[in-house]
């Protein structure tokens, strides 16, 4: 995996917000895993869609309105690579799109960007938001056993495995 304990250590002594805020660590965790199911029906970049699961929100100022978080999580994604993770020029690309543009509403992309905004919109149920077939981009996350499955996980703030164990975050 390319998440490491010291790449996330790194994102959490950083970040603006709590890490146990609704855009925090536990949300990083189940988009991660949201993405990770995802990525094996749609055949998106694994590598990316996991760095989009904690880079997204890692620059979020504030739990409302904020419309530059996205870019200034690509900017972060940029500078800690070659530092804290290794990707190539096109999957750092694709990542620095995805994170510039999930909170715009887009359906149209490269099916590993598609992957990483289904990821994150498949966990609205933490904010009161059940995830919508119509702003889903792809099959895999318009499945309604997924849906069903991640939004409950969602509404349940579940902490993920990843996040107790291997991140080795404390929650």
């Amino acid at each position: 995996m390319i998440l490491t304990p010291e790449l996330l250590g790194a994102l959490v002594a950083q970040l603006p917000l709590p890490p146990r805020d609704i855009h925090g660590v536990a949300h990083w965790g189940r988009v991660l895993e949201n993405g990770q199911r995802l990525s094996l029906l749609t055949g998106a970049r694994l590598d990316v869609v996991e760095l989009f699961s904690v880079f997204h929100d890692a620059r979020r100022f504030n739990n409302g309105r904020d419309p530059e978080h996205g870019i200034r999580g690509a900017e972060l994604a940029q500078q800690l690579r070659g530092v804290w993770f290794e990707l190539d020029d096109a999957g750092l690309d694709l990542l620095v799109t995805a994170c510039r543009r999930h909170a715009d509403g887009l359906l149209d992309a490269d099916v590993t960007i598609q992957t990483c905004w289904d990821s994150d919109r498949l966990d609205l149920g933490r904010v009161g938001i059940f995830p919508r077939t119509e702003l889903l981009c792809t099959p895999a996350a318009r499945d309604p056993q997924v849906i069903a499955w991640a939004n409950r996980r969602s509404i349940l703030r579940k902490v993920p495995h990843a996040v107790l164990t291997v991140w080795d975050q404390d929650y």
